[in-house]
């Protein structure tokens, strides 16, 4: 959640940090503002309530100068969203600002102690305890620093990354911060803890920032800052140290996409944009793992497979329902029992797990907290572990066992749409590669799958072309007070996502159901002006969705069915039937939730939402 850019450098900050606001503005916020160090001396901080366009308009051709400063977009927590809350935070004095990504757990008990030592807040919020608790450190005020100090030589460690360890010390919670102050025209700090930050390295000039986008535009080199981690930037150095003051060495990574990944090219929207490039996605997805010949995936290698007796697919959100597709192969394929559960509940339950547990951590991101904490608890229980994420680098890579990356490149719309059909793939040829080691499925059936799997993208470039039909879908429900989606097998979790992104993007209430639990309550919200969505794709169940529906057209709801091509008999029982092509079931929540996530964009066209930046969420959902 939110966005943190900082710049260091010859340059003239203020339209650098702009510019990186903009290109986190997919993280989801409600205000946004800026702090540079003008050449007088002077902290100028510019803030508004809203969104960056507000702020630039605002700042006009009048925005504040300098060669140091810090940009953040907020996403309320504490304290409600308006211009005294947005960051940057002063201290007391204003020599020095904060910008703050997370929660400060204590921050109550902190400003108790800060207020009895005469400090005055101004805010609402948790993060301005963090610009007190480092002014507090600070005294006396710090000398400008020597050369020799900010690139840490002899026993000085800058004074303000001191004052910074010292007052992280106090904080408990999770945080990604950007500091500086007037004493030091060279020097930014930037910290991390549970919260994503990374370090850009220029030429000349150096960078901080909550994710890679903000920094492409300047630089493919980047140094990931671990948890409990500071780093001290010059326009020319940057070092890392721990809390405790001692230094880190770390290689930079080299960013393999460009900027023109991170753009609309030629999209009104980005979600519109990753809805389209799902095919190419799921293509890179497969790259190296799945062709016509077979399925191996090698970082299944880094495990020990014969000792796990059973498996945890652990995620949140979206990444739970491709969780809900992945324990029934799992189960099917491997034949060891699995389960899906939402990573949230799973860590303050009291899990049985032991060394003979694989958890699989599914988070686009790999900074979801909630995810991060229940791989940790599986851990410390002596489980194996594996992340299925989409961002190299990230924290939940940097702790488990093995990655398997989804390689579908930056989604930067708020809702996920290509990381979702990826995890569904990638869960789906982990299960099958594990089959083919244990043994579990003959080898033919394994080759037609891999050869049925590498054909997929081809199947999901044409699943594009009900794109108008959707529109049309779009102008019947738009209206609505709320819709239903329903199915069983592999259509519920399909159900479930194709709800979640209808709510998400449009803010028309839906519901995702079990098709055979309609009976058992909801039923009775059933009316004419409630439409119910039908996954009623070939399958296993496809007689008993069709009695559901049967249950539903009794009570005079419209019904709109994604049926497989040749299933002409469905027209008599739907008022809309969208013919996909046909596909093995468990391939089916791929090709199906293609459609309905262009239902969910023009239904939020009609009723004029933000697409990409829907209200109130965030693309990483840093804190619990």
């Amino acid at each position: 959640m939110c966005g943190i850019v900082g710049y260091v450098g010859p340059r003239d900050a203020s339209p650098i940090l702009l510019d990186g606001l903009r290109r986190l503005e997919y993280r989801g916020y409600d205000s946004a503002g800026i702090a540079i160090l003008a050449p007088s001396g002077r902290i100028e901080i510019r803030k508004s309530e809203g969104k960056l366009k507000k702020l630039v308009d605002a700042l006009g051709d009048h925005a504040p100068a300098g060669h140091l400063g810090l940009g953040h977009t907020r996403w309320a927590t504490h304290g409600a969203p308006n211009d005294t809350n947005a960051h940057p935070h002063a201290d007391c004095k204003g020599r020095l600002v904060v910008v703050h990504n997370g929660i400060v757990e204590n921050y109550a008990e902190l400003c108790e102690g800060l207020r009895a030592r005469g400090h005055q807040f101004i805010t609402e919020t948790d993060t301005e305890v963090l610009a007190h608790l480092i002014e507090d450190e600070l005294k006396p005020p710090p000398q400008p620093l020597s050369r020799e100090t900010v690139e840490g030589r002899g026993e000085g460690v800058l004074a303000l990354v001191g004052a910074v360890q010292r007052a992280l010390k106090q904080v408990r919670g999770a945080y990604g911060i950007g500091v500086f102050d007037q004493s030091n025209p060279d020097l930014l700090i930037g910290a991390r803890h549970f919260s994503p930050l990374v370090v850009g390295m220029g030429d000349g000039e150096n960078f901080i920032a909550s994710d890679i986008p903000a920094l492409l535009p300047h630089t493919k080199r980047v140094v990931l800052i671990e948890d409990g981690e500071i780093a001290a930037l010059t326009h020319d150095t940057v070092r890392l140290y721990t809390l405790d003051g001692e230094a880190v060495e770390r290689d930079p990574l080299v960013v393999t996409w460009d900027v023109q990944s991170a753009e609309k090219s030629g999209y009104p929207h980005f979600f519109l944009k990753e809805i389209n490039e799902q095919p190419a996605a799921l293509a890179n997805a497969l790259r190296g793992r799945v062709d016509e010949r077979g399925v191996n995936v090698a970082e299944l290698d880094a495990l020990d497979l014969a000792r796990v007796n059973r498996v945890l697919l652990l995620a949140c959100g979206s990444s739970y329902h491709a969780a809900l597709v992945g324990k029934r192969v799992f189960e099917e394929w491997t034949r060891l029992p699995a389960e899906a559960l939402i990573a949230s509940e799973f860590r303050y339950a009291c899990p049985v797990i032991d060394d003979k547990t694989l958890a699989i951590l599914i988070t686009q991101s790999g900074e979801t907290a909630d995810t991060i904490a229940s791989m940790r608890l599986a851990k410390s229980a002596g489980a194996q572990t594996l992340a299925l994420t989409n961002t190299i680098g990230s924290s939940i890579t940097r702790g488990v066992t093995t990655v398997v990356n989804l390689q579908v490149g930056p989604e930067i719309g708020v809702v996920a749409s290509k990381t979702f059909s990826a995890q569904v793939l990638l869960l789906e040829v982990l299960a099958l590669d594990w089959a083919r080691r244990r043994g579990t499925l003959p080898a033919a059936r394994i080759a037609e799958l891999a050869r049925r799997f590498a054909q997929l993208p081809d199947v999901a470039q044409s699943v594009l072309g009900t794109d108008l039909q959707m529109q049309r879908l779009a102008e019947k429900i738009w209206t609505r007070k709320s819709c239903f989606f329903f199915g069983r097998g592999f259509g519920y979790p399909t159900a479930l996502e194709g709800a979640l992104k209808l709510k998400e993007v449009s803010y028309l209430h839906a519901e995702g159901y079990p098709a055979g639990e309609l009976k058992h309550g909801p039923i009775a919200m059933l009316d004419p002006e409630i439409p119910v969505i039908a996954i009623a794709t070939r399958g296993a169940t496809l007689e008993k969705v069709m009695s559901n529906i049967q249950e539903v057209r009794a009570r005079k709801a419209p019904v709109i069915a994604l049926a497989t091509e040749g299933d002409a008999g469905i027209a008599a029982h739907a008022e809309d039937v969208v013919y996909l092509p046909h596909v093995a079931e468990e391939r089916a929540p791929v090709v199906a939730t293609v459609p309905l996530q262009l239902l969910a964009y023009y239904v939020a066209m009609k009723r004029g939402a933000d697409v990409d930046q829907p209200r109130n969420l965030a693309k990483s959902v840093t804190v619990e």
